[in-house]
């Protein structure tokens, strides 16, 4: 799948880079308009492919990935940058379901349910990446967990305009993909 993604700040978003999707990490392979320009307030586009994997894995083989639809995007950490969240590999591990999304306070309950090969991999208070957004996992009951979304979270990435029923790229903390690879595999460390 060939997909071509308007946004601004697409100066020094260079064919070969790699750039989170909606958690999604895929690779530049064309960019034009305004983004060859090295303004990082230009508009323009650029488009990434994505494999068979990812979009049987992604939200991307769904349909949702469509004109006029937000995504949430993020350029690849460099080396020395501030690391404000957990890890996040762009590697995303299956979708996810909105069951509801509560008020609570000034921030937003979100209730989740996994697909059930990646229930044992999510914790209390552990880290997860949905829609390619860090969040800390506040409670987990089987398949089901609920995370809080904080206001700026809400009007700077797409989960402001989410609704219950809406399905979401999950990435599992990378650390608990190796323990739960251990324990599979009955290895010794």
């Amino acid at each position: 799948m060939r997909l071509r993604i308007a946004a601004r700040g697409c100066a020094g978003l260079s064919i070969g880079r790699s750039v989170a999707c909606d958690g999604v990490g895929l690779t530049v392979v064309a960019r034009g308009g305004d983004a060859a320009e090295d303004d990082a307030e230009s508009g323009g586009w650029f488009e990434v492919q994505a494999s068979a994997e990812t979009v049987a894995r992604s939200v991307a083989g769904r349909g949702l990935w469509r004109a006029g639809r937000g995504i949430n995007l993020e350029r690849a950490l460099k080396v020395g940058d501030e690391l404000g969240g957990h890890i996040v590999a762009g590697h995303v591990d299956g979708v996810a379901e909105i069951l509801s999304l509560t008020p609570e306070g000034g921030s937003l309950r979100a209730r989740l349910r996994l697909p059930e090969d990646l229930a044992l991999l999510v914790a209390p208070k552990g880290s997860i990446a949905l829609n390619g957004t860090s969040l800390t996992v506040n409670e987990v009951e089987g398949r089901d967990f609920g995370v809080n979304l904080i206001p700026h979270t809400l009007t700077a990435t797409t989960w402001g305009a989410a609704a219950a029923g809406d399905p979401v790229n999950v990435e599992v903390d990378t650390l608990a993909r190796y323990v739960a690879r251990l324990v599979e595999t009955g290895a010794r460390p």
